[in-house]
């Protein structure tokens, strides 16, 4: 049993996917095809997403590219590794470290690694809090894991003191902050709701930035 063929995707191969990527599209899009091919199957997404793969899920990911700042991200509930090796693809001289409890999907994560040619990731299992003692980020990232302020407790202490949370979240990203209010004061941290385009004709991208205050 395969995939659907990546070239049901209009945006597979489309000029402005090509340029928004520039130099790193090859090995992005390794990522996509293998996803295409063997995602469905592993049960890493579903059968409608391989038509929608860019537009939903690769730029989606990429869409968090810029709040990261500097330092080493670690990617919580990497799942298919969105977002966590799409950034990695992007930012070949960055190290991310992919955190992901189910033996499945770490054996995924790293195949896709080498076969993609994806080699600044190293990849957990376990949950963020069990990984604690392996991991110090200066940048947490995460796409949907769980709500805002359960993300806060389970992954606070994998940051460095002046760390950050760069999160992927939907349209209510806004009542899910003020849900958190009280998370975020006992941990110091504030919140800021950024839209993030990437390509003309996709949706923009919801992006909860959380800083230390």
């Amino acid at each position: 049993m395969t995939g659907q063929p990546l070239s049901d995707d209009p945006l597979h191969d489309a000029v402005e996917v090509r340029e928004y990527f520039g130099d790193v599209y090859p090995r992005v899009r390794a990522f996509a095809e293998m996803l295409a091919e063997q995602g469905v199957e592993r049960g890493l997404i579903g059968p409608r997403e391989v038509g929608r793969l860019w537009e939903r899920h690769l730029l989606n990911s990429a869409a968090l590219s810029p709040f990261l700042g500097e330092g080493r991200v670690a990617d919580v509930g990497s799942g298919a590794g969105l977002p966590g090796m799409v950034l990695a693809a992007m930012d070949p001289d960055r190290d991310y470290v992919l955190i992901e409890p189910m033996e499945r999907r770490t054996q995924w994560l790293f195949e896709a690694a080498r076969e993609c040619g994806i080699d600044n990731v190293r990849i957990l299992r376990g949950r963020a809090e069990e990984v604690v003692e392996s991991v110090e980020a200066d940048v947490v990232t995460a796409r949907a894991v769980a709500a805002i302020d359960k993300l806060v407790k389970w992954c606070s202490p994998l940051l460095s003191p002046e760390g950050r949370f760069v999160l992927l979240k939907g349209r209510s990203a806004g009542d899910e902050l003020e849900r958190a209010k009280y998370t975020l004061r006992k941990h110091r941290l504030t919140g800021e709701v950024h839209t993030a385009g990437t390509i003309e004709g996709v949706e923009p991208t919801t992006v909860v930035v959380l800083s230390h205050s």
